[in-house]
């Protein structure tokens, strides 16, 4: 799959556009806070440099996007769609195919879960793939959440390196099959 493949997605509330290094200030002015980093991957630097976004960018998303192995999207609500206010990302890696992230103040409103729907759909009907899986802290209960109400479940459970240390995690996992019957399509 080549970058061409990446393309806005929308929801009921939300604008999905793929990442750009434009981005890059948006995404520093609102991604170093411990309530969005603690349950991130471990390899996220922490604390935050004052080029993390610009390096995130430029050195991972970006090229991960070129080579067709990666697809990000900033969040962005539809009344305000020059805000970003969260990054949602799909990754051709084992086990770990979906990642988020949104602003406290956006958090507690379903939208993610509706930018979930929506890189789900896009993961299945567009890449084609088979199943996918996500991995995420048991302390992570809105993450939790989000999982089981899109109809994945949990299939393991081990030790994983967060940005807050060493945790329990979970594997969720959904294959197409699953998330087409529970949307209703084919």
């Amino acid at each position: 799959m080549i970058a061409s493949t990446i393309t806005t997605l929308e929801t009921r509330r939300l604008m999905l556009r793929p990442l750009t290094l434009d981005d890059a200030p948006a995404i520093q002015a609102t991604f170093p806070q411990w309530e969005i980093v603690r349950f991130l991957a471990g390899h996220v630097p922490w604390p935050y440099p004052h080029d993390g976004a610009e390096s995130f960018l430029r050195d991972v998303a970006l090229p991960g996007m070129a080579r067709g192995e990666e697809w990000h999207w900033s969040l962005r609500p539809k009344s305000e769609p020059e805000r970003l206010i969260g990054v949602i990302s799909l990754m051709a890696r084992e086990n770990n195919n979906r990642g988020f992230w949104i602003a406290p103040d956006w958090q507690g409103q379903g939208l993610m879960s509706e930018a979930a729907a929506a890189v789900t759909d896009f993961w299945f009907d567009v890449l084609g793939r088979d199943v996918l899986r996500a991995p995420k802290a048991v302390e992570n209960i809105a993450s939790r959440r989000i999982s089981e109400r899109s109809g994945m479940r949990m299939i393991g459970t081990h030790i994983h390196s967060f940005v807050s240390g060493e945790h329990p995690a979970e594997m969720w996992e959904i294959t197409a099959a699953e998330w087409r019957a529970q949307r209703g399509t084919r």
